[in-house]
């Protein structure tokens, strides 16, 4: 007879997904706080250039030790795929997400860090847009509910303010599209069955480098950005120690490997921890998120674990076998 508890074995699993997950995202909820200083001293797209290249060659020289040489071949994947979403993943969150950052002056790491927290709900739509099926009545709902959480924290409770000033308006806009980027990034790993999680994301970030490269090479050809001089690089050196190494190759390693086990859907639910984290290191380096911004942020975190919980108790009830019809009485009595 089949046991309804689940094996040591699978619940070890699911912890460990679980603690991936986790690690992950606090990890990357202080990014944020970090990319404040650096994104005075250099722009958005040099920096992602530069991030990137160190998470690469850390994930290049692991894949290498663990898989060998022959771990750079496609088996039978697709690399054009790969690469879209390596450029979609890395090029795109890199620079819509903290070129938004930049605009949004000092405020940008709270703004940015809430924005990740509506990954869930876009992972929802997406994965309903996938199957081609409409997603429940009430988790649009709390669709809603979640944006509007957000809405209070990009306008700190100030509407009205929020209606005068557009360029906010676009610095959200930005940190938005560089969000669902991560959640295509997320979801695409599933389509690489055959690679390990540390593959998926030693290639997708090396083909995702190129469109990374090429893209900030043009910038700084049109001189739409600034060459990085040395004293420039020097200065962002402390920062790029943790977004290279920790936030770069540590996290997104726990976060790829996490979703692999827990699955997609309920790896992004973690994304709600990254505007705690950001909150909590903005509040100890002395920026203190006013009491709308912190009621927004609870809304939308209250918004997405009810969500969580109405999409997980729906699916035991259409996972559930129906109830077997009992026969008619038979007449005439006993």
């Amino acid at each position: 007879m089949k046991s309804n508890s689940a094996s040591p074995a699978s619940s070890i699993g699911y912890g460990k997904g679980v603690a991936l997950c986790l690690s992950a995202t606090v990890l990357m909820g202080a990014m944020f706080p970090v990319m404040t200083d650096a994104l005075a001293r250099v722009d958005p797209f040099t920096f992602t250039s530069l991030r990137y290249l160190i998470a690469g060659i850390a994930f290049a020289m692991l894949l290498r030790h663990r898989e060998g040489a022959g771990a750079f071949t496609a088996d039978g994947h697709s690399l054009v795929v790969a690469w879209l979403l390596g450029s979609v993943g890395f090029c795109g969150f890199g620079s819509f997400v903290f070129l938004g950052q930049q605009l949004a002056g000092p405020d940008g790491a709270l703004d940015a860090s809430i924005m990740m927290a509506t990954q869930p709900m876009m992972g929802l739509l997406l994965s309903s847009w996938l199957r081609r099926s409409a997603p429940p009545v009430l988790s649009l709902v709390f669709v809603a509910l979640s944006f509007s959480g957000v809405s209070l924290v990009i306008t700190r409770g100030d509407l009205l303010a929020a209606i005068h000033g557009p360029q906010h308006y676009a610095a959200s806009g930005l940190i938005v599209l560089g969000a669902f980027c991560w959640v295509i990034y997320t979801f695409g790993s599933m389509r690489f069955a055959r690679w390990s999680a540390l593959k998926y994301t030693t290639m997708t970030t090396w083909l995702g480098l190129t469109t990374i490269v090429t893209v900030n090479a043009v910038l700084i050809a049109v001189h739409a950005v600034h060459a990085p001089t040395l004293s420039t690089l020097y200065s962002i050196a402390p920062h790029l120690l943790y977004m290279g190494p920790v936030a770069g190759f540590g996290a997104i390693l726990f976060w790829v490997s996490g979703n692999r086990i827990l699955g997609p859907m309920n790896g992004v639910l973690f994304m709600d921890v990254v505007p705690i984290t950001a909150f909590v290191v903005s509040a100890l380096t002395g920026f203190v998120p006013v009491p709308a911004q912190i009621a927004g942020a609870a809304l939308t975190a209250v918004a997405l674990v009810m969500n969580n919980v109405y999409l997980r108790r729906r699916a035991l009830r259409m996972a559930m076998p129906p109830r077997p019809v009992q026969p008619a009485a038979a007449s005439g009595g006993q």
